[in-house]
C-alpha cells in the first residue's frame, strides 16, 4: 500500500511539473508572440512613414505651385489695371488734343469773319437816318444781326472799351490826347472793336487813350 501512494505521489508531482513547464512554455510563447506582433507593427509604421513622408513634399509642392498660379493672377491684374489707366490717360489726352485743335480751328475762322463784322457796322454807321427804312439797308442790318448771334453762341463777345481803365490785356492804344473831362489812363474813343473768344483775347481794342 505503501509502495502504491509512493508511486501515486510521484505520478502527481510529475504531473505538476508537466503542468508547470507547459504553463511556462505556454508563457513563453505569448511572449515571443506579442513580441512578434510588435515587431511587425514597428515594420508597418516604418512603412508608412515614408509613404507619409512622400505625401508632405507633395502638399508643398502642390501649396508652392498655388502660390506660384496667385502671383501670376496678381501680376496679370496689376498689368491689366496699368493698362487702363495708360489708356484712360491717352483718352482724356486725346480729347484735350481734339478740344485744344477745334479751339485753334475756331479761332482762325473768327479773326477772318471778325474783318466783315467790322464793314458791316461801318456800312450800316454810314447810312443816313431818313434811309435806314430801305428794304435792302433793312437787309444787311439782319444779316449782321444774325451774324452776330451764331459769334454769340460760339462764344464770341465784344470787348468793353471807351470810359473803361486802359488795359493792355484786352487793349491797344495806338493815339493819346489830353482830356481834362475824363480820368488818367481811361480809354477815350475806341477805332476797332475788340473781341473774346471763351474768356481768350482774340483781337484787342484798338483805341485812344486819355493822359
Amino acid at each position: 500500500m505503501k509502495q502504491e501512494e509512493i508511486r501515486e505521489e510521484d505520478l502527481e508531482g510529475e504531473k505538476a511539473a508537466d503542468t508547470a513547464d507547459t504553463s511556462e512554455d505556454q508563457e513563453q510563447e505569448s511572449e515571443a508572440g506579442t513580441a512578434a506582433e510588435e515587431s511587425k507593427e514597428e515594420e508597418a509604421r516604418a512603412e508608412k512613414q515614408p509613404e507619409e513622408a512622400k505625401e508632405e513634399p507633395e502638399k508643398m509642392r502642390k501649396k508652392k505651385k498655388k502660390e506660384k498660379w496667385e502671383e501670376k493672377i496678381e501680376e496679370l491684374e496689376d498689368r491689366v489695371k496699368r493698362q487702363m489707366a495708360e489708356f484712360d490717360n491717352f483718352r482724356k489726352r486725346t480729347e484735350k488734343e481734339k478740344s485744344h485743335m477745334y479751339e485753334v480751328g475756331a479761332r482762325d475762322v473768327i479773326e477772318k469773319i471778325l474783318p466783315v463784322v467790322d464793314n458791316f457796322e461801318r456800312g450800316l454807321a454810314a447810312v443816313p437816318e431818313e434811309e435806314k427804312t430801305n428794304p435792302v439797308i433793312d437787309g444787311m442790318d439782319k444779316v449782321y444781326r444774325q451774324l452776330m448771334t451764331i459769334l454769340t453762341d460760339m462764344g464770341v463777345t465784344p470787348i468793353d472799351a471807351v470810359g473803361k481803365e486802359f488795359d493792355p490785356n484786352f487793349h491797344n492804344a495806338v493815339m493819346h490826347v489830353e482830356d481834362e473831362e475824363l480820368g488818367e489812363n481811361v480809354v477815350a474813343e475806341e477805332f476797332q472793336k475788340g473781341y473774346l473768344y471763351k474768356d481768350t483775347v482774340i483781337r484787342h481794342s484798338m483805341v485812344k487813350v486819355a493822359n
